[in-house]
């Protein structure tokens, strides 16, 4: 038995190979684990709980809901893609929100899960963004809006991310290393595991003396990532994707 975490998955109806490898994933992997931790980015995005009625969202709600039903906990944390999740999607899925940071026992080792984006504080346009999507007047006001409208704010969102990208260093958008040790020191723990950056990793380093591990959790556009651990240990591992996808940067996606 292990605990599995993942994240940045990013799926949409525009990759369905993808897709169809988290629902393979489910079947034959997440059933016979301890627990499933989600770590954010589920969906490439999210207008709000009313899309778990909408048809090309279903097959992923019944997975997930089908794990669930089997007596596999399913944890899930909002990205910044999927900052909207809410009650109603929870509930449809049978699975338990969780808030971002959070410390949990991984087989005896205090471990604080994150999305992760708010250690990349190197990057002062993305946090202003981050503040603003994740206030509650901001939200309310988003959800008040209809869905087509909502979707085509989304997919603005998304272009005017890609056109960023292109002119932002790879470093800014990284992890700052003095956010993490301060994120350990404040949690009071040693380990870290978190998406976000699509740099899947294990990092080994030391805090006031103590040794710190800090893993990072893959993208899923070019293979499947997964981080198996157990009373052994952590272990990263790629997962092939069955059949040829439209490809994507696998850069560090932040809106």
């Amino acid at each position: 038995m292990a605990t599995l975490f993942i994240s940045d998955l990013h799926l949409t109806y525009q990759r369905p190979a993808v897709t169809d490898l988290f629902l393979t994933f489910l079947e034959e992997q997440a059933v016979s684990a301890d627990a499933l931790y989600i770590l954010g980015d589920l969906f490439e995005y999210w207008i709000g709980d009313e899309a778990v009625s909408l048809e090309v969202v279903r097959p992923i709600i019944d997975g997930l809901s089908e794990l669930a039903a089997t007596g596999t906990p399913v944890y899930v944390m909002r990205g910044n893609r999927d900052v909207l999740l809410g009650t109603g999607f929870a509930k449809a899925c049978g699975c338990q929100l969780l808030e971002d940071p959070t410390v949990i026992d991984l087989y005896g080792d205090a471990t604080l899960i994150s999305h992760g984006d708010y250690l990349c504080t190197d990057d002062v346009e993305y946090q202003k963004f981050r503040k603003m999507v994740r206030d509650p007047e901001w939200q309310r006001r988003f959800l008040a809006k209809d869905i087509e409208e909502r979707e085509a704010i989304a997919r603005t969102y998304r272009e005017i991310s890609m056109a960023n990208l292109a002119e932002k260093s790879p470093d800014i958008m990284d992890v700052n290393q003095q956010a993490v040790e301060q994120a350990l020191l404040n949690n009071k723990v040693t380990q870290m595991i978190h998406g976000h950056t699509h740099r899947p990793a294990i990092h080994e380093f030391t805090v006031k003396n103590a040794y710190c591990r800090r893993i990072v959790l893959g993208d899923w556009y070019d293979q499947g990532s997964v981080l198996r651990c157990d009373q052994n240990g952590c272990e990263l591992q790629g997962l092939p994707i069955a059949s040829p996808s439209v490809q994507h940067t696998s850069a560090n996606q932040t809106t």
